[in-house]
């Protein structure tokens, strides 16, 4: 009993050391313990009137539902900090191995995005881009059946390879007629110049039957005036001298008939002169017959005018074909790629400048080519519809305009053809990246 009554006495002090706290009635009213059921708070224990009222130590022994008002006293404050009052260390205390990786990403981040915009500057790229070639139809310029196709689908084929084959026994029979029709106009000409020199002979004995009737006429004149003259004398009979005159007009008549055969025989091989130039152009025309035969022989054979291959074959052994129809596609194997730029990309892409090509369907080939011109125009402006920018209303878009990208070399290993989507980088500036520079060093 003694020692709780000095425990009563020692409680008792320590509500006394208590300091004490101005409050107002709503303070104090907020910070008044909750009555429990059965206890009764008189409310004069607090004053009546608002404003600061000075509470009272409370009972030594406090109702053991309630918990008294704690209040640090002054001289707690010279006390150290409790182990739980003391400020949170910082993240990087807290995690430093996470703060240096992190700082090391980071500057490898910004390294690797610096090295990789100084190497993409220089290059000018694009996914608008796909091979270009000049593909064409095979087709026959004669009808017939087809009698061999010695090519299959996608075959690569030299220049001069024969991809298709066509009845040739009605063009050969064609052929020998015309043939024949050369020789006869060649016989004929033959002929007609064994005339000729026949004519020629027949003019040189009319001329001489001229000369020979010019010397008789001249003989003839001169008996006619001698015995002319011996008659007038006397000396000659009448009937001498009638028959010399008479002589003198038959030589005369003989030689205009020399002459005139010598006419007629002239122009006998000015006749044949003529038909000898009819028969030169006959045979000329047989000739050409001839050779239109033999080209018709020759297509016959349809082949390869250019190294390339064979695309969506059509013919078939036992067709009959006509003269334009599509037996086959053909792809020569000069290409190039067609890539559509925009036209604020074309600054510094000029003619000669490399380029790196990736294929989409061999992603792991880089093929070099090199710019070869840069179209003047875009590509709406060579359209079927060109655009009419003068009417209606105007929205400004970035055209396009065509690139053609020349390939190197073209690899034998793999298959490219029209419409293959490319992705061309052209190297703009010369000058080595600090990435290339790195990889010389590395």
């Amino acid at each position: 009993m003694a020692q709780q009554a000095q425990d009563r006495k020692q409680e008792g002090r320590k509500q006394e050391d208590r300091p004490v706290l101005d409050l107002s009635r709503s303070q104090l009213t907020s910070l008044r313990p909750r009555q429990h059921e059965g206890t009764a708070a008189p409310a004069a224990e607090y004053g009546a009137a608002e404003g600061p009222v000075a509470l009272s130590p409370r009972p030594a022994t406090p109702p053991p539902e309630t918990t008294p008002l704690q209040e640090t006293s002054p001289a707690s404050d010279d006390r150290p900090e409790s182990r739980h009052d003391a400020p949170p260390p910082s993240f990087l205390r807290r995690h430093p191995v996470a703060v240096a990786v992190g700082a090391v990403l980071a500057v490898a981040a910004i390294g690797l995005g610096f090295l990789y915009w100084d190497n993409a500057r220089r290059f000018e790229t694009t996914d608008d881009a796909f091979i270009a070639a000049r593909q064409f139809v095979i087709a026959p310029k004669i009808s017939g059946y087809v009698t061999a196709v010695p090519v299959t689908d996608n075959q690569h084929v030299a220049a001069g390879s024969v991809v298709a084959q066509i009845d040739p026994r009605d063009y050969r029979i064609a052929l020998d007629q015309a043939q024949a029709q050369a020789d006869a106009a060649e016989a004929n000409i033959h002929n007609i110049e064994a005339q000729t020199n026949v004519q020629e002979a027949q003019i040189t004995a009319n001329q001489k039957q001229v000369d020979q009737a010019e010397a008789a006429l001249v003989f003839a004149q001169e008996q006619a005036v001698r015995y002319q003259q011996l008659a007038k004398t006397g000396a000659g009979s009448v009937q001498l001298q009638q028959q010399y005159a008479s002589q003198l007009q038959q030589q005369d008549a003989a030689l205009a008939t020399a002459r005139a055969n010598l006419q007629v025989a002239q122009r006998q091989l000015e006749s044949l002169k003529a038909q000898h130039a009819s028969a030169v152009a006959n045979l000329a025309q047989a000739q050409a017959q001839v050779a239109a035969a033999q080209l018709n022989l020759s297509y016959t054979t349809v082949t390869a005018d250019q190294a390339g291959r064979v695309v969506n074959l059509g013919a078939a052994v036992g067709q009959f074909a006509q003269p334009g129809t599509a037996l086959m596609m053909f792809v020569p194997d000069d290409i190039w790629v067609t890539a559509n730029y925009k036209e604020t990309q074309l600054d510094a892409i000029r003619p000669g400048e490399p380029a790196t090509l990736g294929i989409d369907a061999y992603p792991e080939r880089d093929i070099r080519g090199h710019v070869a011109s840069v179209q003047p125009g875009s590509g709406a402006a060579f359209s079927l519809l060109p655009p009419q920018n003068a009417t209606g209303n105007y929205v400004k878009i970035v055209q396009r305009v065509p690139v053609k990208i020349v390939i190197d070399k073209v690899p034998a290993d793999v298959a490219l053809g029209p419409g293959m989507s490319v992705v061309p980088s052209v190297r703009t500036d010369p000058a080595p990246s600090l990435y290339e520079r790195l990889r010389t060093w590395l």
